[in-house]
């Protein structure tokens, strides 16, 4: 059994601090994060992936990198070399701080009384607290690595570093702010 990730990096020394998304930031060791789709036989089985191939699974997401997990997983290991050069911390425990920043913690729902949509604020659930900060963080190096001069790895270590410092300049933050402040709105 591994016990570091791309036999690197330590994953029993990262912890999660936010409890609420806890038990849904899956840091079982694996050696290289391949699961070949192991997990799609039952509904909440997303749960018990590396949370490192569950970024790398997102990153593929779009039109280019559709199907390309080897090149994925290999532009993901540089920006964790990028990550550990630049902060001197575990980048998986950046990535783990990274995903507690960037869910969004309340979102709108639309319900209909009689023939009047109203926008109701809801608490969002642990699951989709960390699916939709990896979408954000996927999207996001996406955008900053379009028509851009930079290596992908680059990006990826760009946007996981500040998102995991709160910065409010990262995609996945700023979207996260953005739909608290329409959800406080329509407390």
């Amino acid at each position: 059994m591994y016990s570091k990730i791309f036999d690197r990096w330590d994953l029993s020394e990262v912890q999660v601090n936010d409890i609420g998304i806890e038990k849904y930031v899956c840091l079982k060791p694996v050696g290289t994060p391949h699961s070949s789709g192991r997990h799609a036989n039952q509904q909440f089985n997303k749960s018990e992936i590396s949370i490192v191939e569950r970024l790398v699974n997102n990153l593929m997401r779009g039109g280019r990198n559709t199907g390309k997990k080897q090149l994925t997983m290999r532009a993901v290991e540089e920006a964790f070399e990028i990550i550990e050069k630049r902060t001197k911390k575990n980048p998986v425990q950046v990535l783990v701080d990274a995903i507690a920043n960037a869910g969004p913690r309340e979102e709108v729902v639309r319900l209909k009384y009689g023939g009047i949509s109203v926008p109701k604020a809801v608490d969002t659930s642990p699951q989709r607290r960390v699916d939709s900060a990896l979408r954000f963080i996927s999207i996001g190096v996406q955008k900053s690595s379009y028509k851009s001069k930079r290596p992908f790895a680059e990006c990826i270590a760009n946007e996981l570093i500040a998102a995991s410092n709160g910065d409010v300049r990262s995609f996945s933050v700023g979207r996260k702010d953005a739909k608290e402040r329409v959800a406080k709105a329509a407390r």
